[in-house]
């Protein structure tokens, strides 16, 4: 496992980690034997830092990484999030008392004594504007309830906001083959800045992996389901805000760059790790397979300067004119 720097934070993380999203609910059927088996595995071949939120099976995957990292609190790095579980557009929402009990309800369910990164969990452009909430995150560091903190954003502009408060320390942004506009000013930014950069939904909601056909159908309680157009949340946060059909389509034409990297997942996030700035990428998982196949990922061949031309061309021509939520 290979390790780089998570911006300024000093915590050396692991260039693939995971999320939790899957685990906890959300993406249909998950078992928590599995789940369990999963973090186990990523921890044994050098997995040393994880991605969760509050909301995710309603604090269920914290739960999970408090029982698999039990007695690894000094050595695995855990960022969780907040504010969904209450009105996002409500200040209130973001006040000392609401995001102390935030903070509080997930060390109790992680079982730590602080935590290590905690990120304001994609709230209104407004909320960052007013920027309140980050003197609340800078007491609660001070009271050694958390260790540094950070923004999960839906947007560049909002990354770009973030920016201007010194105290962020690291950016999530959704970044893929599918949305790469972020590579042109904000990762640029964010390094020069010494924010770590969290790459979130790396494969797009499953459709880079080449594995989805236009008949391909979703459980109920799996958000590519019932959040397909943004029924519930950002669209961007569901097949990187393309219609699913396109999505596929788009996908098919991108399977060359399995060739000599194994499968598209494993060269979708190799291109990913390609860049500079994004201190690491945290795909999903539901078992151990999943976990191994991601972190082949590390262990692709790179992509040569003119196939990274060749992939900016087809997000410019091809891609972004479909892209719904934002960018």
């Amino acid at each position: 496992m290979k390790y780089r720097k998570l911006g300024n934070t000093g915590f050396e993380v692991s260039e693939v980690s995971f999320g939790t999203w899957a685990i906890g609910g959300d993406w249909g059927m998950s078992r928590d034997e599995d789940g369990l088996k999963g973090l186990q595995l990523a921890m044994e071949q050098g997995v040393n830092f994880f991605d969760t939120a509050d909301v995710y099976g309603g604090g269920h995957a914290e739960e999970l990484l408090a029982k698999a990292t039990k007695g690894k609190e000094d050595q695995i790095r855990i960022a969780t999030k907040f504010c969904r579980a209450g009105d996002i557009h409500d200040p209130e929402t973001y006040s000392k008392r609401a995001v102390t009990e935030f903070c509080e309800a997930s060390l109790r369910r992680l079982q730590r004594e602080a935590i290590d990164v905690y990120q304001i969990h994609c709230p209104p452009i407004e909320i960052l504007r007013d920027g309140s909430v980050f003197g609340v995150l800078d007491q609660l560091k001070a009271e050694g309830k958390i260790r540094h903190y950070g923004v999960s954003v839906e947007t560049i502009e909002e990354g770009l906001l973030c920016l201007n408060y010194p105290g962020v320390q690291s950016l999530q942004v959704i970044f893929n083959l599918f949305r790469q506009q972020p590579a042109q000013e904000l990762l640029p930014r964010a390094l020069e800045q010494g924010v770590g950069i969290l790459v979130r939904l790396p494969l797009a909601s499953g459709l880079l992996t080449g594995k989805f056909s236009e008949n391909s159908t979703f459980a109920a309680n799996d958000h590519r389901s019932y959040n397909a157009n943004g029924e519930a949340f950002n669209v961007g946060e569901t097949f990187a805000g393309l219609p699913f059909a396109k999505g596929v389509e788009l996908a098919r034409k991108l399977e060359w760059i399995a060739d000599g990297r194994g499968n598209m997942a494993r060269a979708s996030m190799r291109w990913l790790l390609d860049h500079p700035a994004v201190s690491c990428i945290i795909p999903g998982f539901k078992n151990e397979a999943q976990v191994t196949d991601n972190l082949a990922s590390a262990e692709t061949p790179s992509f040569t300067e003119a196939e990274m031309a060749q992939l900016g061309r087809f997000y410019e021509e091809e891609v972004a004119p479909h892209i719904r939520g934002g960018v």
